[in-house]
């Protein structure tokens, strides 16, 4: 498996998120993370992408199932879709949040400081 994970000024995201991830044809993974202006955050963006990206491949999620539940109406005004028990991804996203904040531990990342950055997106 190939996996590329790149950072994009956020307007370039797909639809209002701060990461996203889907499998190309070929099977590479590729992961899109909006620039937050510090290499950790954005690490960890990517972190949770990658988690969530891979834990939905083995439980036969696509892609497509997790964008058409996060663009659909009933998530428009969810800050976080994959939270919403009701989403087909909801259990991956939550272990990958779970590695997320343990990597964060780790780095040594503030989580209030880690969240502004995130909700300072436009």
């Amino acid at each position: 498996m190939n996996i590329i994970i790149k950072t994009i000024p956020h307007s370039d995201q797909i639809y209002p998120t701060v990461g996203d991830w889907r499998f190309d044809e070929d099977g590479t993974l590729q992961i899109r993370v909006s620039e937050l202006g510090d290499w950790k955050k954005e690490l960890l963006v990517a972190r949770h992408e990658l988690d969530e990206a891979v834990l939905c491949k083995a439980h036969g999620i696509t892609d497509k199932q997790v964008d058409e539940f996060d663009m659909s109406e009933s998530a428009l005004f969810l800050d976080e879709p994959g939270e919403d028990a009701t989403a087909p991804y909801h259990m991956e996203h939550m272990l990958a949040y779970a590695s997320e904040l343990s990597m964060m531990v780790e780095l040594g990342v503030d989580y209030t400081e880690y969240c502004q950055a995130i909700d300072s997106l436009p």
